[in-house]
Order: C-alpha cells, then structure tokens, then sequence
C-alpha cells in the first residue's frame, strides 16, 4: 500500500505484458528500477512506523502525566481501556480502507473526494445519534466500567469512537493514495493534542473528564488535518481538463464495514482480552489500589505494541505466501521470534525490579501492586502471541477460530469479577486466562490445510508489498 492508483478508466490492452516486460531482468527491468522502487517504499514505512514509535512515546508520557496529576488514576484508566474496545472498528476499517483506496475501489481524484465526503456526513450522523445514546445512559456505563462518579466523562466514550471511527477512515484514504508523512503526522500529532488538552483540562478543575476529553478533541483536531490534507493532494493531482460534473462515491460505508466484519470481529476480541482486566479492577479494588494496578498494567503491556509492530510483517507475507501455495507456519514462527526475543529482557526487569520501575515512571504511591507486574507481563506476552495467532489466521481467511477465542473473551471478566482481592492472585487469573486463549488460538493456526487455488484477491494480496504492481494487477482483471 502507499502509491496512488491509476485511474480506474486506464484499462490499456497489453498493461499486463508491459508489467512483465518490467519484471524482466535487464536495462529498464526488474534489476535496474525494483531496488529504486523498494528503497522509496521501505522509506515511507520507515517513516511511518517511527511516527507510529513517536506515537507511543508520548501515549506513554501522558500515562506518565496523568498518572502524577489525578488522584483517580485508575478511574481515567478504566474509561480509556473502555474506549479502546470500542477503537477497534476503526483500527480494522484504516486498514481495508487504506487497501480499497490502492485498489482504486474509493474512486479517483474527485471521485475519491465524492466518497469520502459521503462517509463522513454518514459519520457525523452516526456520531450525533451515538452522543445523545450515551448521554441518556450515562449513568449504566458510568457503573459497568467503574467510575459511578464520572457519569460525563463515562458519556463521553461512544461519541468519541465515532469521531476515531472517522478519523480511521480518514487515515486509510490518506494511506491509499500514499501520503505516508500525512498519516505520520497525524499520528504523532493526536497523542501530543491529546496530552496538552486534556492536562490542560484536568489541571483546570476539571479532573478525570477534563484529562479524557482531550481523546475526542484530539481526534477532532487531527481529523480536521487529514481532510484538508486529502483535498490538497488530490487538487494538486486534478487535470485541468477534467469535467466539471459531480462526482459520485464509488462505494457505500456500510458495504465498506460489511467487507471488514472478520478483522472487527478479531480485533474486539483482542481488545476485550487487552483491556477488561482494567475496568474489572475498577470493581475489585479500592480507589487507591485500583490506580496502582491500573499502572501497573499498562507497563506490563509493552510487549503488545511489539507484537502489532511484527503483525506489519506477517500479515502480507502469510498472504503472499498462501497465494504461491506455500508453507506460511513458518512466517508465524518468524514473528514468534520476535516476541520472545522482547519478552527476556523485560520479563526479566518485571521479576528484579518491579517496585524501582513502577516508582521511576508514576511515583511512590503507584507501587502498590508492584507484586504483580512479573505476572502481568507473563500474561500478556501469551496475549502478544494470541495476537499474532488471529492475524495470521485472518490473512489465511479463517475465520471459525472467532467463536472459540469470543467464548474466551466473555469469559474473562466473568472469571476477574470473581478473582482475588489482592494484585497478584486477580493477575494469576489474567495469565490462566491469556494462556488458555493462546492454546486455542494456536491449536487452529498449526492446523494445516491443502494450499488455495490462487484467486484474483490473493494475487492482489501478494503483490501488495509492492503496490505499483497491485494496482496494475487490478486494472488488468476488471
């Protein structure tokens, strides 16, 4: 993904043979421009994943901030593990969008204009209809996540999944047509908005709804950028000669959100097993130990980002692969590797030095469930895996393996709501959870089946990495 398409109307006899002559080895072929190709490419994801690093550095010194400027940390905890259950739509649709719009399925120049402004009026629609939904049941939410004192700021979840929604939309149009350094941007540029508003105000009097309204302000902000930034390119990009009739969208949201169901429906999953051990804490433990646990966990979940970092690769290569009818284990293992190569010196720091760490980053008065880290982080090491797992199986296109790793996902906040009172027993109870996850997630991934018949989708999948190439593939089938 990361070039523009050509327009869907290029449909020249012969593109597909001129694409082999490019393959070729030789003056002009494959030798002379596929490391040019690749070096400019491998440059834009580079960039990409060290805004997405940026991204994470300062999530972490918000974490930081807010955990040394509330009282009630772990009351702003429960309700961003809240929202990023609900995150998890538009984590799926960023990246089928970002794949339909290098496919050219969004439409091209004002016609990609025409769908994106189609999705958003529905988005904003959906978003007004969500925030009065929420208000109304403020008080219900405020007590299933734990913060019965919050009521507004527990409102605040469901539209603020509607403006992210958008802005993922937004992220993956941008993505499509290649503006890797818009998308960076806007990475980096949500966290750091996020940070100043809501310290501002959280400092301001507003406490744990001033420090978490700055998430839908944030977003708001950036989803603002990355509309005009769309605009710019594609004005930059228009013909002078182009017609001056409207435009039309080229696909429907709900067709879009249709296509994308398997990947909503993993990453929920993922979610709930990431996130529900924070809001269940919120029902165990005191106000006071609630916040340590709280921050606490989010230390120990440093090994997930790693795993979503690892997810980049394995996805298009088990793709790839699977296409040629190859053995794509192996790529798994691969990924695997990764995780465990992480996970040493961490845990390891965990099990020494758990009350030193936790004492550098939030202070003394978040070292309470100090005793628990080691666990934490043994746990979810086991879900960085399962995470890996139900990616490679969602590029294979399975998709049985939901019902087993959902019954798991419902399971565990039954199983926490009823755990120990203390730090280390209710962790212990995390872990059995994560573990048993892995065991069915990996249980079905090992599972060998006879090589598919290659298929347009999965050339195009193949190709991906390259996506010069996809888009040629595509215009040449029609």
């Amino acid at each position: 993904m990361g070039v523009m398409t050509p327009p869907a109307t290029d449909r020249t006899p012969g593109r597909l043979s001129a694409l082999r002559q490019r393959l070729a080895p030789g003056p002009g072929g494959l030798s002379a421009s596929l490391t040019e190709l690749r070096g400019s490419e491998t440059a834009k994801a580079a960039g990409l994943a060290g805004a997405m690093i940026a991204n994470n550095v300062i999530a972490l010194g918000s974490t930081v901030v807010f955990v040394r400027l509330l009282n009630d940390y772990g009351s702003l905890a429960a309700l961003i593990s809240y929202f990023l259950i609900l995150s998890v739509v538009g984590q799926a649709i960023q990246v089928a969008t970002a794949r339909e719009g290098v496919l050219g399925h969004l439409g091209v120049g004002r016609g990609l204009i025409a769908t994106v402004s189609r999705w958003t009026k529905a988005m904003l629609v959906f978003t007004l209809a969500l925030a009065v939904i929420s208000v109304l049941l403020r008080d219900p939410i405020a007590s299933a996540v734990g913060v019965k004192h919050d009521q507004w700021a527990a409102a605040i979840g469901l539209p603020a999944a509607g403006l992210w929604l958008e802005l993922s939309i937004l992220r993956g149009v941008l993505q499509g047509v290649g503006d890797y350094k818009g998308v960076g941007i806007s990475l980096i540029g949500e966290q750091a908005a996020r940070l100043v508003m809501g310290a501002g105000l959280a400092a301001g009097g507003l406490g744990v709804t001033g420090a978490y309204l700055g998430t839908p302000l944030s977003f708001i902000a950036m989803g603002i950028f990355c509309a005009v930034r769309l605009r710019r390119h594609v004005e930059r990009l228009a013909e002078p000669s182009a017609g001056l009739a409207p435009a039309k969208a080229a696909l429907s949201l709900w067709m879009h959100v249709r296509r994308a169901w398997a990947p909503i429906a993993g990453l929920i999953m993922i979610a709930v097993l990431q996130n529900i051990d924070i809001i269940a804490a919120k029902h165990r433990f005191g106000t006071s130990l609630a916040s340590s646990y709280s921050a606490t966990a989010v230390a120990a979940k440093v090994l997930v980002w790693v795993a979503m970092g690892a997810g980049f690769y394995l996805v298009p290569e088990v793709s790839r692969r699977r296409a040629a009818g190859e053995d794509t284990r192996v790529v798994l293992f691969r990924a695997l590797g990764i995780i465990v190569v992480c996970a040493v010196p961490v845990l390891l720091i965990f099990a020494f030095e758990p009350t030193l760490l936790l004492k550098a980053a939030f202070g003394h008065k978040r070292t309470k469930a100090a005793d628990s880290l080691f666990v934490l982080g043994a746990a979810f090491t086991v879900l960085s895996a399962t995470y890996l797992a139900i990616q490679y199986m969602l590029a294979l296109k399975r998709t049985w393996f939901l019902i087993a790793i959902g019954a798991v996902a419902v399971a565990e906040p039954i199983l926490l709501l009823g755990a120990s009172r203390k730090p280390a027993g209710f962790a212990a109870v995390v872990l059995a959870v994560q573990a048993a996850g892995a065991l069915l997630a990996f249980g079905f991934a090992l599972h060998r089946e006879k090589p598919p018949t290659t298929d347009r989708d999965d050339l195009i999948v193949g190709v991906e990495g390259t996506p010069e190439l996809a888009a040629a593939v595509s215009a040449e089938a029609g």
